[in-house]
Parts: structure tokens; C-alpha cells; sequence
């Protein structure tokens, strides 16, 4: 039996999976083209974005963020350590104290990249990320926090970059993207409660050793990715080489708590 055909028996009305590999999708379920509500599981995808425009030298990391957030800079938003409100362009920690999870430092992003370019985030993103991916079902309608939405066939495709590149963005760059940025922050992983530390890479959150975890007990505290309130969720495993997404039109809740982590160790025990 496949890891996937679990999926059967969760309790939405629609889901789609998929398992990638370096060389693409291994194995699916469902309808990989249908388009879900990506809810925060866009973040990535904006981050994927804003890092080709610091390699394209329209922005860098150690940009300043704004004078709302005085000495927060573009890495300290991509990580949610600017200090920054969750849904206010308001600073209430100092940068670079506390990991506070916030949608709008990653709009602030967006902005510093419309800004830099005189081009909307949204056809940014169709530029710099979905026309080179070929990520046809990929449209950020809504915030570059929180209001894309995609399908499992265009997320597997970025998976896949993930693990290996086609040159989207550089080795440095992808090693910058799941390396812990100002290691030892705690702060909450939305759902899941306090965690100290809070790990977080550039758009991507680190598994770490968090407990209580959205992946599964065989991920690898290598492991990055992300997850969005309307059921969606996408991770990999650079140690087993490994990536999943599954995506469904069920907001999170405790049925997801229990199913992505049986569905990533079932994953992870059949490779």
C-alpha cells in the first residue's frame, strides 16, 4: 500500500499528495492539478521570489526593512525575527530578540521587491519563479503572505528544485534558505504553541527538535518547509532526499495533527 492512499481516509472533501525526489514526483494521489487556497504556505513561494531578486541585486538581505522597524533588515522579515507585529507594520521587539510570526514583515518584503523593481509582487512572482518552473496553476490573487493559490503538481515542481536545482537560485542561496537564521530565538509556531528555539530559515520554517511538530517523528531536524491554515503543507528532507506536499480544502485543525505527521513517517519508513 502506498503512503498516499491514506489520504482516502481523511476527513475533507478533496486532497491531492504528492511524494518528490531529486529526479521529480515519485508518487501521487488525487487530482495533482486541482487549485487549492495555499493560505500560508504562499510564504515560500513569496521568499523564493524576493531571494531571485537579491541575486538579481535588486534588493539584499541586509537592506533596511523601513523606518517602522528601525534596524530590522530584508533577512531579519524572511525569518520573522524584524521584531515585527503578526498582522501590523509595527515594531514590538527589537530585531533579532524573538521570532514572532508575522504576515506582515513578509508583505513588507513584497513591497521592498516592488519597490526595487516598479513591478507588482504578484507579476514578480509569475516572473522570476513560476515562468521559469513552468508553474502553470500558480496565482498570488490575494497577499504575499497568505493569499496564493497553487496546485500539488506546480509545489512538487518547486520540491524539486529544492532538492536539485535547476539554477533557480544559487548553492549559497539555497544553503542560506534552510540554515537557522538568528540561531537560539524562541517565539510560536502557530497551532503547535511556545518553542524555544523557534527555528526559522529565509521563508521556511526548520524542524529542528521542536515538539509538537506538523512533520513526522523520522523527519530529519534538517527538515524545512511549511504550512497554511486552509489545509495545506509542504516540506523536504535534504537527509533522506525527500520531499512531500499534500494540500486540501479542510482548514487546519486536529485532523491535520494527526494526519500530516503519520502521512510524513509513512512516507519516510517506505523510501
Amino acid at each position: 500500500m502506498s503512503a498516499l492512499e491514506a489520504l482516502a481516509d481523511w476527513p475533507v472533501p478533496n486532497a491531492a499528495a504528492a511524494v518528490v525526489g531529486p529526479s521529480g514526483v515519485l508518487a501521487s494521489h488525487g487530482e495533482v492539478e486541482r487549485r487549492f487556497r495555499l493560505a500560508s504556505v504562499t510564504k515560500p513561494l513569496a521568499a523564493l521570489a524576493v531571494l531571485v531578486a537579491v541575486e538579481e541585486e535588486a534588493v539584499a538581505l541586509d537592506d533596511p526593512a523601513g523606518h517602522e522597524l528601525p534596524g530590522a533588515t530584508l533577512r531579519h522579515l524572511l525569518s520573522h525575527a524584524s521584531g515585527c507585529a503578526p498582522d501590523r507594520l509595527e515594531g514590538v521587539h527589537e530585531p533579532g530578540t524573538r521570532r514572532i510570526y508575522s504576515n506582515a514583515g513578509i508583505e513588507r518584503a513584497a513591497e521592498l521587491v516592488e519597490q526595487a523593481t516598479d513591478l507588482p509582487f504578484e507579476r514578480y512572482l509569475r516572473e522570476a519563479v513560476c515562468a521559469p518552473l513552468s508553474l502553470d496553476g500558480t496565482d498570488l490573487p490575494g497577499s504575499p503572505a497568505h493569499g496564493g493559490v497553487s496546485c500539488v503538481r506546480d509545489l512538487a515542481r518547486i520540491v524539486q528544485e529544492l532538492l536539485s536545482s535547476t539554477g533557480l537560485l544559487s548553492a549559497p542561496m539555497r544553503a542560506d534558505l534552510a540554515t537557522v537564521q538568528f540561531p537560539g530565538l524562541r517565539g510560536v509556531v502557530p497551532g503547535y504553541g511556545a518553542q524555544d528555539p523557534n527555528d526559522w530559515g529565509l521563508g521556511f520554517e526548520i524542524r529542528a527538535d521542536k515538539s509538537p511538530h506538523w512533520t513526522g517523528a523520522h523527519n530529519s531536524a534538517a527538515t524545512f518547509g511549511h504550512f497554511g491554515q486552509s489545509g495545506t503543507m509542504l516540506w523536504v528532507d535534504p537527509v533522506a532526499r525527500l520531499g512531500v506536499v499534500a494540500l486540501a480544502d479542510r482548514d487546519f485543525g486536529d485532523w491535520a495533527k494527526e494526519a500530516w505527521p503519520a502521512l510524513s513517517d509513512a512516507v519516510l519508513r517506505s523510501s
